[in-house]
């Protein structure tokens, strides 16, 4: 019969049962009850967290109508982004507007069961808790709309009490809030680098594209950011960016939002990074920040947050070829400048391994600019010379591209403009794309043009670069306009029986220190030479200072004042000397293209403007501007005499100083004036066609002479036909009807009045020279011409310098 004794050792006292289950089976019952306990401790917490926090929490029925703050964004007339103003770049967009390959990208990243929890992740919770048991600070996957309940209302501390009021938020927004609405306010709230929050604000800074042409490559891009904006943006860290990419393109393949054939293609797929630099952004930065400073005198503050919407007149194609004219009009004068040498020198580590760090430094403090490049240099020989660009491409100068710079490759250069290894250096492509040194301007320029029918501002580039200088050159910088200026003393002279056949002598005039009541004055031609008796048409074309100045002298300088005010222009500005004839007042480019403008529209003044509409987010119309009526416009000049003036601007483009411009543009329709004050401190050219009016102008801020040889035709005319090719571009040719009031004989226009056999027929011919070769542009006076000298044998001289 079997025992009834226990088993086991003989004398041994009876094991107890818990002690005679399996190890693993003992594991797992005290891992339950360790599980219990910390449940009804979590329980017991969450309860009391419930109880004492949850009455305390913010209240977040406003979500349920988000209103974030938004930035002031600037337009052109058709719609392309110009500017943007605010803390925080945003563009507000609903859930129903996201494409659905970035919501996927978002989720597989983010939060993949997003619509199938409660908005708490309570195994992550659990598994952040275990992993960071001892720690003081938390860490764990937060679902989206864990993200919201931060981002929203609580700061980034990772501590528990912080992770409490988290989880509650959490709670209190799913009871509130739709899914979709939870996953708009996160894709418009977050924070994804340079400034940019939302992923439609980011597809602009990123890619310079609106959010719903976004590609899967590109939204899975995108998608990384949220986690590390500054360590996984594409600008600053293209490879770590890279790496996170392939890995959310991955995850969204394996939660089955792309296929295998998808995922492939979009590893493969080349993104274009949009940088400061892009040459693709449309640089309007003095248009934008002029529509700022509009908006702001109306909203105050409210108008970097309430994100107002404003559209101008500015045309985009108008203004990338006003922004590309001016800047290869500068470079092209920059090259005949003398080489100033690399803007910095670095020591090379002498390890070359080590090179990439110290290259990165350098050029981070030295960006490019636009398509000035900047570059550090690796060799240099008087023949060639190497050097490598921000983004590791290596370049090689040689030739032609070394001519810019010739003087900084000369054994005998100076230890400051010496081109040598570690000399941070500015390089560009040519024409022929070739390499080419070159150097940042010091030279600045503004270019504006108009509708003249209008007044409505189509392109304005106040500078070479806004980042270095925001002094917007059209609307602040008062400058001599030169023989830019003698139109409207022609204009006076035709009121005063002036036809454009009146003969003019251009010869010496000399005014002596008892006219002046100060130093002599003996003007001068700009090449020093006289040409005799010549038609006040071609004085005019061929920008005689002699003509100018005995037209001036029969009107009377004062008269002169009084009617360039028609045009615009302050009289406090021009002083009635005979200095006026030859443009020695000052005039800023914006008074200069809405004067010549008068010429183009048959008499009329219009007033320059910019802002058309202003809406709000929701695309509600706040402000609407029309342009005014022509009978709302008034009356200049009358319209004979700016038909007339016309004319004569005409042939100045066909044969003048600026003939340059027909022979280029083959337009009989165009008209204007080059300027060149004395010692080529200034060059301008103004000019016109019936529906737009130009000008461009060009110095230093800091005045200076250009060069012996630079001259507004040679220097600022080019410009002027450069942004015409490009703007005139399918623009009918447009001549102007003849007014009341006029009459042609022999081909020629008059007043009725002053017909040939009337009016003015010769002026100054009693010191008449002979004829002499043509001369160019007018210089500036060395000494204006003061008030009268109390002299009585003078007097007569000296009535010609009042009325």
């Amino acid at each position: 019969m079997p025992s009834s004794e226990p088993t086991g050792t003989p004398g041994a006292s009876p094991q107890p049962r818990a002690a005679q289950r399996p190890w693993w089976l003992r594991l797992l019952l005290w891992s339950l009850g360790l599980f219990a306990a910390g449940a009804v401790t979590v329980a017991l917490l969450v309860g009391v967290a419930l109880a004492v926090a949850y009455p305390n929490l913010p209240d977040v029925s406003n979500l349920t109508d988000y209103r974030p703050k938004l930035p002031l964004r600037v337009y052109t007339e058709d719609g392309v982004l110009m500017g943007e103003f605010g803390e925080e770049r945003r563009q507000l967009t609903p859930i129903s507007e996201i494409p659905k390959v970035m919501k996927d990208a978002v989720l597989a990243v983010e939060d993949a069961r997003f619509y199938q929890h409660g908005g708490v992740d309570y195994l992550g919770v659990i598994r952040a808790g275990l992993a960071n048991l001892g720690k003081l600070k938390s860490q764990g996957a937060s679902t989206i709309t864990m993200q919201v309940a931060r981002n929203v209302y609580l700061s980034a501390e990772k501590t528990y009490t912080r992770k409490i009021y988290e989880i509650l938020l959490t709670f209190k927004l799913e009871h509130l809030l739709t899914k979709d609405q939870i996953l708009e306010i996160y894709m418009n709230q977050i924070y994804l680098g340079n400034r940019a929050y939302g992923f439609a604000a980011a597809a602009e800074t990123y890619f310079g594209k609106p959010l719903k042409d976004i590609t899967i490559a590109e939204a899975a891009m995108l998608a990384g950011l949220p986690k590390a904006p500054s360590a996984y943006n594409p600008i600053a860290n293209p490879a770590r960016a890279r790496a996170r990419q392939l890995y959310i393109i991955d995850r969204m393949l394996e939660n089955g939002f792309i296929t295998r054939e998808q995922a492939e293609a979009a590893k493969k797929e080349p993104l274009h990074i949009r940088t400061p630099s892009d040459s693709s952004r449309l640089h309007a930065e003095y248009v934008a920040e002029t529509a700022r400073q509009l908006i702001f005198a109306q909203y105050g503050e409210e108008t970097y947050t309430r994100g107002f919407n404003v559209y101008t007149t500015v045309s985009s194609r108008d203004q990338r070829a006003a922004y590309e004219a001016v800047r290869q009009g500068i470079m092209d004068y920059e090259r005949r400048q003398v080489y100033r040498g690399p803007e910095t020198f670095i020591e090379l580590p002498s390890d070359p391994r080590a090179w990439d760090d110290a290259i990165d430094d350098a050029l981070a403090e030295h960006p490019d600019n636009g398509d000035v490049l900047a570059a550090v240099v690796l060799e240099a020989q008087p023949k060639k010379v190497v050097a490598v660009r921000a983004n590791g491409e290596r370049i090689e100068i040689t030739g032609e591209g070394l001519r810019p710079a010739q003087s900084g490759l000369s054994d005998k250069a100076t230890p400051k403009i010496r081109i040598r290894p570690g000399a941070v250096i500015r390089v560009m492509r040519t024409a022929q794309n070739r390499w080419e040194i070159t150097q940042l301007p010091e030279v600045e320029a503004a270019f504006v043009s108009m509708d003249p029918r209008s007044g409505a501002i189509r392109a304005l580039v106040g500078g070479f670069d806004f980042n270095k200088n925001k002094f917007n050159h059209v609307t602040q910088a008062w400058r001599q306009p030169g023989s830019s200026f003698k139109p409207f003393i022609y204009s006076a002279a035709l009121e005063k029986g002036f036809t454009p056949t009146t003969v003019v002598n251009d010869a010496p005039l000399f005014f002596d220190a008892g006219v002046t009541g100060g130093q002599p004055w003996e003007p001068k031609n700009y090449d020093g030479k006289f040409e005799g008796p010549m038609p006040l048409h071609t004085a005019l074309a061929k920008s005689k200072n002699m003509v100018s100045i005995r037209v001036l002298q029969a009107i009377g300088p004062r008269y002169a004042q009084e009617w360039i005010t028609r045009f615009g222009f302050d009289p406090d500005k021009h002083p009635p000397y005979l200095t006026m004839a030859l443009g020695a007042g000052s005039v800023t480019p914006m008074q200069m293209v809405t004067a010549y403008s008068v010429f183009a529209n048959g008499g009329r003044r219009v007033s320059p403007w910019l802002v058309t509409r202003i809406t709000d987010q929701r695309g509600k119309v706040l402000l609407q501007t029309q342009p005014p009526a022509p009978d709302a416009t008034p009356q200049a000049i009358e319209p004979r005499n700016a038909f007339i003036m016309n004319r004569l601007l005409q042939e100045v483009a066909r044969s003048g100083t600026a003939a340059k411009a027909y022979a280029t543009l083959k337009r009989p329709d165009i008209a204007g004036k080059t300027g060149t004050t004395n010692d080529s401190i200034d060059t301008w050219f103004a000019g016109y066609q019936p529906t737009l009016a130009a000008v461009i102008w060009m110095g230093y801020d800091q005045p200076r002479s250009l060069g012996d040889r630079e001259t507004g035709g040679g220097l600022s005319l080019p410009v002027w036909i450069r942004y015409m090719q490009t703007a005139l571009n399918g623009v009918p040719v447009t001549e102007l009807e003849p007014p009341e009031g006029v009459v042609n004989v022999g081909g020629e226009w008059y007043y009725a009045e002053y017909a040939p056999g009337s009016g003015v027929s010769n002026l100054g011919l009693e010191d008449r020279m002979p004829s002499m070769p043509e001369s160019g542009d007018a210089p500036r006076p060395a000494a204006p011409a003061a008030p009268p000298a109390p002299s009585e044998e003078r007097r007569r001289i000296l009535d010609l310098f009042k009325d």
